[in-house]
């Protein structure tokens, strides 16, 4: 017991130190560990679907799983770089082609891997193979989904990413030192090791890592600014004015508690500043916690139910890499979603982005459609019309 401890406290480190490296070289860094880890998950889980059915000597079966990943990251990471670097991509005319027909390029892509696996059907093997279809097509869904809303959430900026991530980290060491050493109540029959104690000591130990990381990182545009392409300097940049979750506010406190500072302290205590992304942070924390440990008891269940202990053995101590990241995909689709539905705002940098992939005459014709809607709103007077043509 304690041999592993100290393994897997070892490689812990190591782990954390190789990930503070990359965060030091920059996103695009990020970007290539995201999609290494998206390869690897995809691996282990596809052995072990390989492993389970390798008997009936299907063919095809590796071949195709591995074209239907790259045709998957064909058609998400092109929509991710259309969106965010379009005006990069249309300067390139041999990658215009690509840019305006990437949808019909990406479905005439999935479409070929569907009649190649048609004509990859085998008599007496039709269901194990239909099996195996809809087992790459599911961790198709589970990993390859899920990595390219973690690179959706690093292009709005490194803190969507690092927070969350460091989130689950904590999590899982916090909740595995106090199941350790106070652990007795068990938890859940998936998973016999986990205790109420290191669950509760976790979860109250993610949200205070939270804050404390959160107020660190909001001190730097390094790590709160999105990715963008700068047209005017023709150069990937990070600087930005800073989005509204990221500047001190100052907040009201609730009566209940102005009358309660007043009767313990007697200091008239009425407003508080803070950032709100910190606000933000404790919801973060509380779904890492709470809801975050499900994505490994889901992946525990899954192991289970084919009777293996690890994906892989990857990682000493930890075992393959999708025993460390099963609650990582989860907490990226909360944080994309979250982002969606709370923190984005309407942003003209980006919109304007998207006119300059125009032709130069379809940027004329939105320039005077904005101006005559902007004449009839009376936002704009006939002669600053005049000093802009």
């Amino acid at each position: 017991r304690w041999r592993n401890w100290i393994i897997r406290g070892i490689f812990t480190w190591v782990m954390i130190f190789s990930f503070s490296f990359i965060i030091y070289m920059g996103p695009l860094a990020l970007i290539l560990l995201v999609m290494a880890i998206q390869i690897k998950c995809f691996h282990e889980i596809i052995t072990i679907g390989y492993i389970v059915y390798r008997s009936y000597d299907l063919p095809w079966f590796r071949t195709l799983s591995w074209y239907f990943l790259f045709a998957s990251n064909y058609f998400f990471y092109g929509e991710s770089l259309a969106a965010y670097f379009g005006v990069l991509l249309s300067k390139d005319e041999f990658l215009m082609p690509f840019m305006r027909y990437h949808r019909f390029i990406s479905f005439s892509m999935y479409v070929a891997g569907l009649v190649a696996f048609v004509f990859s059907l085998v008599k007496k093997h039709y269901l194990k193979q239909f099996t195996l279809f809809g087992w790459t097509h599911v961790t198709l869904l589970i990993v390859v989904t899920q990595s390219h809303l973690i690179i959706q959430n690093i292009f709005e900026g490194l803190i969507w990413l690092l927070v969350p991530v460091s989130m689950i980290i904590c999590n899982d060491i916090m909740a595995y030192m106090f199941g350790f050493f106070f652990g007795k109540t068990p938890l859940i029959k998936l998973s016999p090791k986990k205790t109420w104690e290191g669950f509760i000591g976790g979860a109250l130990s993610t949200i205070v890592f939270g804050i404390v990381l959160s107020y660190v990182l909001v001190q730097f545009d390094f790590f709160v600014c999105p990715l963008r392409y700068d047209d005017i300097k023709e150069r990937l940049s990070m600087d930005c004015e800073r989005h509204p979750v990221f500047k001190v506010v100052e907040y009201n406190l609730p009566e209940t508690l102005q009358g309660l500072f007043r009767l313990v302290s007697k200091i008239p205590w009425r407003t508080f500043k803070v950032y709100p992304f910190i606000l933000h942070s404790i919801s973060m924390a509380i779904f890492a916690s709470v809801i975050g440990p499900f994505g490994g008891f889901f992946a525990s269940g899954f192991k289970r139910a084919f009777k293996i202990k690890d994906f892989g053995d990857t990682i000493p101590g930890h075992g393959g890499i999708m025993d460390r990241f099963d609650c990582q995909f989860l907490m990226a689709t909360f944080i994309h979603v979250y982002y969606s539905s709370f923190i984005r705002v309407p942003n003209p940098a980006k919109l304007v982005q998207h006119v300059f992939t125009l032709k130069p005459e379809e940027q004329l014709q939105v320039f005077y459609l904005l101006r005559d809607r902007l004449l009839a709103k009376g936002l704009l007077n006939d002669t600053a019309t005049e000093m802009i043509t």
